[in-house]
């Protein structure tokens, strides 16, 4: 058995953050149909969606 020490980083420093948000059920829905068809999680799918829109908003006057 290895006497090296078990190192694990304090939660929050692998530049992810925990928020809470609100959602409709019928998007909830449609994230976990999405979920099971790409075999991706709940949250990876969220996070993917969020970059693309915020790379790809455009605010107009």
């Amino acid at each position: 058995m290895s006497n090296e020490p078990l190192q694990i980083k304090k939660r929050g420093e692998d530049g992810n953050r925990i928020i809470s948000v609100r959602i409709r059920e019928d998007i909830l829905k449609d994230l976990d149909e999405l979920s099971k068809e790409s075999n991706y999680s709940r949250n990876e799918l969220i996070n993917i969606i969020l970059k693309y829109g915020v790379d790809h908003l455009e605010i107009t006057p």
